[in-house]
């Protein structure tokens, strides 16, 4: 199997465009501030716009084409064929796991973020407490989603590119087994009878 420069450029833009969504819903982050009800002596909180949580669930989802794209072409280096041994091959594994703990770090950042910006609580305490806050997502939920999207990306290229090397299409490299191969004499046999 063969590099293959479409599936290269492919994962590479999913994971930037993750990226770049995962920054945007870190940027636009829900804020919030209480405000009294008019009509009884309760206080509840205004919550700005959700674009951080479709954001976020945006870049979720090509994150996680990108990765089902890589380990679908590399066949999850379980299913695959046979791979050279060597340096390459631990290469590939390194990277195998690096890229899925990347993966599973941004998705659960991803996802565990879009999850709390959506939250909104309605209504907080009595009118009179003033340090009572709407609760709302930490800062760098999202931009530590985005680290983990980069460091994604960059294993599973090197996962994909040395598996790509390393594999041998089925056929494994043998040296020195097997029969010996000699020269034939059939050319002297049927001078002689003849």
């Amino acid at each position: 199997m063969g590099v293959s420069i479409p599936v290269l450029v492919i994962v590479i833009a999913l994971h930037l465009i993750a990226f770049v969504l995962a920054v945007g819903a870190e940027r636009r982050r829900s804020t919030a501030k209480v405000v009294p009800d008019k009509y009884d002596e309760r206080t509840y909180c205004v919550y700005g716009a959700d674009a951080s949580t479709a954001y976020g669930l945006g870049a979720f989802g090509l994150l996680l084409i990108s990765q089902t794209l890589v380990n679908g072409v590399a066949k999850c280096l379980c299913f695959g064929r046979g791979m050279t041994g060597g340096s390459s091959t631990t290469c590939a594994i390194f990277f195998f796991v690096f890229s899925w703990v990347s993966f599973l770090g941004a998705e659960a950042c991803l996802l565990a973020g879009s999850a709390k910006n959506a939250y909104h609580t309605k209504y907080r305490a009595v009118f009179q407490v003033e340090n009572l806050s709407c609760a709302t997502l930490r800062k760098g939920v999202f931009a530590a989603g985005a680290a983990l999207t980069l460091l994604s990306m960059i294993g599973s290229v090197f996962y994909y590119w040395i598996h790509s090397k390393a594999d041998t299409g089925g056929w494994q490299k043998h040296q020195n087994e097997g029969l010996g191969m000699a020269t034939s004499n059939y050319s002297e046999s049927t001078e002689r009878k003849g």
